[in-house]
């Protein structure tokens, strides 16, 4: 039986404010399309992030840096047809919202007008608070999002741990809490030391998402990709794998090649046929041998 049902309401940015003052845990997972949105929607998690890390796992990109506008609307929608219940989320990609603010707003104004996403989701700090100020005035909510901040991968010299000094955390302490002034629901922070992690949620009013960031946080995050063992490129270290679903792929697809080469598939089961009569007429309109063969 599924977790949740369609009466269900849709759980809203309050909802995630309430259950940090409960001491209640949040779920989130990524989805990008309509069956994946479907079943995390059924299991009943809290929100759903159409993240730009699709690019990667998705799309083939090796960052997350090509995705553009058109791709995330295109993925937010089908994610949207398959939820009901869970906070949906979309990712700002690269380059549309760092441009200018009014820019910002219109970017993020399409994800809820053309797609029905209920947030959006930036990276950065203090460099991005004009655009991220401009588009919660616009009555568009917003997640922040620190410390490992993919689209500033070369900035920061590849996928390492940040906030590991004392001053690197200092700063991203500082950073989280303008986002909480400037009016962001929540914060993701991604791949920070633990106690890092612990240390923020504990300053700040507004909900933390952790993914790499430690048990401290208000809520966890994955790569659904990397849960289900989807994606084998590449796996972050703080992923942990639920399932095998790359192995499983791997011997159903070897084993249907095999059944096909073998004239195993398909078999009588999963094949249509037509009256006798029906094809004894058409072998006989057709002239060809076999039509008199009852």
């Amino acid at each position: 039986m599924s977790a949740t049902t369609s009466s269900e309401r849709r759980m809203t940015t309050l909802d995630m404010r309430l259950k940090k003052e409960r001491g209640l845990p949040i779920t989130w997972l990524t989805a990008y399309d309509y069956p994946t949105a479907l079943a995390i929607d059924r299991a009943g998690m809290d929100g759903i992030l159409v993240g730009d890390s699709l690019g990667m796992v998705v799309l083939g990109y090796a960052t997350t840096l090509p995705v553009t506008m058109d791709e995330m609307i295109h993925h937010c929608k089908a994610v949207a047809r398959g939820a009901r219940r869970a906070l949906l989320v979309g990712d700002m990609p690269f380059l549309s919202y760092q441009v200018s603010p009014e820019e910002a707003v219109r970017n993020a104004g399409r994800f809820l007008q053309e797609v029905g996403m209920d947030a959006v989701k930036l990276e950065g700090g203090e460099s991005i608070l004009p655009s991220l100020q401009a588009i919660i005035a616009a009555g568009i909510p917003v997640m922040g999002h620190l410390g490992l901040t993919p689209q500033s991968i070369h900035q920061l010299g590849g996928y390492r741990v940040q906030g590991k000094t004392a001053a690197a955390a200092r700063r991203l302490i500082e950073d989280a809490l303008r986002l909480e002034r400037a009016g962001c629901f929540s914060i993701v922070l991604e791949s920070i030391p633990a106690r890092l992690g612990q240390l923020v949620s504990r300053r700040l009013g507004i909900p933390t998402i952790g993914i790499g960031a430690g048990a401290g946080c208000d809520g966890q995050v994955l790569v659904t990709h990397d849960l289900l063992g989807l994606f084998d490129r590449f796996t972050p270290k703080f992923a942990k794998r639920y399932a095998d679903f790359n192995g499983e792929m791997a011997r159903a697809f070897n084993r249907y090649r095999e059944e096909v080469e073998q004239h195993a598939f398909p078999a009588a089961e999963h094949s249509a046929e037509m009256p006798d009569e029906e094809w004894h007429a058409l072998l006989a309109d057709l002239g060809e041998p076999g039509a008199d063969e009852p």
